[in-house]
């Protein structure tokens, strides 16, 4: 161990302790400072190549037209073909919140017409007088895996 401290000191290097349980100690000698800027380096590049994965919500009523069902479909492939979340929340009002599977036969048939450009991350649940499904773009799933 003295001469590791030694030899480190003659050529101006740290003694860096890397496996401490082994029998005898591994070291290394290196320039410690360096090290710890070059990791940070690493690490804030790491970070840099993340992308929050941005969610988009689309909000609909359990009486909507057919119309403004395909609309509100273009509206959510171009959004997960960005690489953008949906967050599709059917809204009730009044006596409404009685027919719930009015609106799960409309989540269904959205989810439906989007096909193989989404993936249905949350199935469709009540929340308050909402219902809530949450898509995902289809490669997300393949890329991450």
């Amino acid at each position: 161990m003295r001469e590791a401290l030694q030899i480190a000191e003659e050529r101006g290097l740290d003694l860096v302790e890397v496996a401490p349980n082994a029998n005898p100690p591994v070291c290394r000698l290196m320039d410690y400072g360096k090290f710890l800027y070059e990791r940070t380096k690493k690490e804030r590049e790491a970070r840099r190549g993340q992308r929050l994965a941005e969610i988009k919500e689309i909000r609909l009523r359990p009486k909507i037209g057919e119309h403004d069902v395909t609309f509100k479909v273009r509206q959510m492939r171009d959004f997960l073909a960005e690489g953008a979340k949906v967050k599709v929340r059917v809204r009730f009002r009044g006596r409404e919140i009685t027919h719930p599977e009015v609106a799960r036969e409309l989540l269904d048939r959205i989810s439906g017409a989007l096909g193989e450009s989404a993936v249905i991350e949350q199935a469709p649940q009540m929340e308050g007088n909402t219902m809530l499904m949450v898509l995902a773009p289809a490669g997300a799933k393949q890329q991450a895996g």
